[in-house]
C-alpha cells in the first residue's frame, strides 16, 4: 500500500483502515481456531487442575472437579458463541472486539498463571502444555491477522479488551462459586 498524499501527515485515509477485500472471509475461517484451542486447553485443565489444586498451596486455591468443570464448560461454550457472533457480524463489530478481547485474555492466560506457575514450581502445572503448544501460537496469530487485516482498530480494542479480560476472570470466580453451591 502506498501513502495517500491527499491526507495530512499521520492521518490515514478511510481506505487504509478498512479490511482488505476478502479479509472478512479469511479472518472468519481463522477465528474458528480460537474456540477450538480453548476447548482443547480447557479439557487439559478440567482433567488435571482439580487434583493438582489440592496440593498447590499459594499458587491456586483448592477447587473441586464439579465447580471447575462447570466453569470451564460455560467459558468454553461462551468462546464458541462469541466466535459465532463475531464471524456473523464481521470486522469492526462489537462482537469482533469482544471475541478478540477473549482471545487476548486466553493469550495472557498462557503467562499468568500457566508459565508463571510452571517456572515457580519447576513442575508440570495444569494447562501448561496446551497453553504453550496451542494457545500461544494460535492466539498470537489470530491477533496478528486481525490487526493486519483491519478487522479492529487498536484504539477501540485497547478500550474494550481490559473490560473483557476482567469480566472473564470475574465470571470464572462466579461460576466456580455457583458450582460449589449446586455440586
Amino acid at each position: 500500500m502506498h501513502a495517500d498524499i491527499t491526507q495530512p501527515v499521520g492521518v490515514q485515509s478511510p481506505q487504509a483502515t478498512r479490511p482488505r477485500e476478502g479479509a472478512r472471509d479469511i479472518t472468519a475461517k481463522a477465528l474458528w481456531l480460537f474456540p477450538a484451542a480453548v476447548t482443547v486447553h480447557n479439557l487439559e485443565e478440567m482433567f488435571t487442575l482439580p487434583a493438582w489444586s489440592q496440593t498447590a498451596g499459594r499458587l491456586h486455591e483448592p477447587v473441586g472437579a464439579f465447580p471447575f468443570g462447570l466453569a470451564v464448560a460455560v467459558l468454553t461454550a461462551l468462546a464458541w458463541a462469541v466466535t459465532s457472533r463475531a464471524v456473523r457480524e464481521g470486522s469492526q463489530s462489537p462482537s469482533m472486539y469482544v471475541a478478540l478481547g477473549y482471545v487476548t485474555a486466553m493469550l495472557l492466560n498462557v503467562f499468568v498463571p500457566h508459565l508463571m506457575s510452571t517456572l515457580i514450581t519447576g513442575q508440570y502445572t495444569p494447562g501448561i502444555i496446551t497453553a504453550v503448544a496451542i494457545n500461544l501460537p494460535v492466539l498470537g496469530y489470530l491477533l496478528y491477522r486481525a490487526f493486519r487485516e483491519g478487522q479492529v482498530s487498536f484504539g477501540r480494542y485497547a478500550l474494550i479488551t481490559p473490560a473483557v479480560c476482567f469480566s472473564l476472570v470475574g465470571l470464572l470466580q462466579v461460576l466456580c462459586a455457583l458450582g460449589r453451591l449446586i455440586g
